[in-house]
């Protein structure tokens, strides 16, 4: 199986949408997010799945979409809802879906063979048996993200940093083994304190993940910022790409300067552009 890693952003703060009330869709669009996920599985009740599906179909049938990417979660492959959501998948004009609490590599292969072989796949880690099991599940997905709180609530643990640095850290080791855009990691419960959110995506980018899961669009533009190069960072990479033209190494500031400090200070200047 293969992914194509090479057809997503380095970058990204998808925000979510319930899949039960269709009219924020364009509102999400413009809310100047990169993607959006419209959610069938934990925003919608059971009672209610399949007036969802309708509602969503309709809307994206009848709305405008500017570009901005665009993902269904469905429900997993272990509920009733499972077959009616990939039809409506293979229905609808978007970029891929997010399979929630993703456990193994087959579950992945089954949904591939099952959906637009142009569509992406997110697969979302957030049980201990996905974080067990994340560096077989890999290869099958186009990007891994975080369900953090679900991962808490499965093995009865605070939503603290201490406790979810373990499962942070093997995520992301899982998408650059396989060869993965870094992932994303979950979300922020807070909608209005500015301070905390940007601070958790600043603790997610120092871990390596490429953005994190949104629920509400006053939080877009503190995690960008969280994200970010502080402007330290830029100098420091600036003064090493001015210092070195050569490519080989060279002292700066009485440290040795060689090829991995140099590609981490470009990397630090694309994600400046890339963010600014």
């Amino acid at each position: 199986m293969t992914n194509k890693a090479s057809d997503l952003p380095e970058f990204s703060l998808p925000l979510f949408v319930p899949g039960s009330r269709p009219e924020r869709i364009p509102k999400a669009w413009a809310a100047g997010s990169d993607a959006i996920i419209i959610d069938l599985e934990d925003a919608v009740d059971g009672a209610d799945k399949n007036l969802a599906r309708k509602q969503v179909k309709q809307a994206l049938s009848e709305l405008d979409r500017p570009r901005v990417t665009t993902y269904l979660r469905i429900n997993g492959a272990d509920t009733p809802w499972y077959q009616g959501d990939i039809k409506l998948v293979n229905e609808l004009n978007i970029d891929g879906v997010m399979l929630p609490k993703a456990e193994s590599l087959e579950a992945l292969q089954s949904l591939r063979q099952a959906i637009d072989p142009t569509h992406n796949i997110l697969a979302l880690i957030e049980t201990a048996i996905g974080v067990s099991q994340v560096r077989a599940i890999a290869p099958g997905c186009d990007r891994l993200v975080f369900g953090s709180i679900d991962y808490c609530s499965d093995l009865g643990l605070a939503h603290t940093q201490t406790a979810l640095l373990h499962a942070r850290a093997e995520i992301v080791l899982a998408s650059r083994v396989a060869g993965l855009v870094p992932p994303l990691d979950g979300v922020t419960s807070s909608t209005n304190d500015a301070t905390l959110i940007e601070a958790d995506a600043s603790h997610s980018a120092e871990l390596g993940f490429g953005g994190k899961l949104l629920i509400h669009p006053a939080q877009i533009t503190p995690a960008r910022q969280g994200f970010a190069p502080s402007t330290a960072d830029i100098n420091w990479a600036e003064k090493i790409l001015a210092a070195n033209q050569s490519g080989s190494a060279i002292a700066v500031d009485g440290a040795m300067v060689d090829a991995p400090v140099i590609a981490q200070a470009k990397a630090i200047i694309n994600k400046q552009e890339l963010l600014s």
